[in-house]
């Protein structure tokens, strides 16, 4: 069992509906002289829905062992997404719909982690950022290095983002996963 105080951001048990869900974010508050709460996003992963709630504290839930297996992202055929398991090389399909927003950072020959629910791959997970390479978006001006303005960007994947005015075509950026936004230009090392 697992109480709502101790919730962390991936933390998968069964809510008071029996629906599986994932913590995406919490946060423990409390007014004045109120009871304290515990205000949890989470998501079904069964259907990928967002659910926002609070539970008080006292709360208690049934955790979920979810086990982790690491698969290869092959490619997609319009309602599948067709993944290879990194062990025993099995093939699997995801339907695209499942899979969601996060379809938008897969590229070909990508290792994501299966989700594996009593014993059926139900879902992925992908690192909390990924470095992508920037293919389109509107030239920098020379002196354009230190400012909070933002201009859109496309990512190899198709996926668009705001990034800084000084990135450009060409260039290796790092977005977060979960957010969906720009972290940092990475810069390869020299040899």
């Amino acid at each position: 069992m697992i109480t709502s105080t101790q919730f962390k951001e991936g933390s998968i048990f069964t809510n008071e509906n029996g629906q599986i869900v994932e913590v995406l974010t919490y946060q423990h508050h409390r007014k004045s002289q109120a009871r304290a709460v515990v205000r949890v996003k989470l998501q079904n992963l069964e259907t990928g829905a967002i659910i926002e709630t609070t539970y008080r504290p006292e709360d208690k839930f049934k955790e979920v062992m979810v086990e982790k297996r690491p698969k290869t992202y092959m490619y997609n055929d319009g309602n599948l997404a067709h993944f290879m398991d990194n062990v025993n090389y099995e093939q699997a399909g995801l339907p695209v719909s499942k899979i969601g927003p996060l379809m938008q950072f897969l590229t070909e020959n990508m290792e994501v982690e299966g989700l594996y629910l009593n014993d059926r791959f139900f879902n992925i997970a992908l690192p909390a950022n990924i470095v992508m390479t920037i293919t389109e978006t509107v030239r920098g001006i020379k002196g354009d290095t230190v400012s909070n303005v933002m201009k859109p960007a496309k990512v190899n994947t198709g996926l668009e983002i705001k990034v800084p005015l000084f990135v450009n075509e060409g260039d290796k950026v790092r977005v977060d996963t979960r957010t969906f936004e720009y972290l940092e230009r990475v810069t390869e090392p020299k040899r």
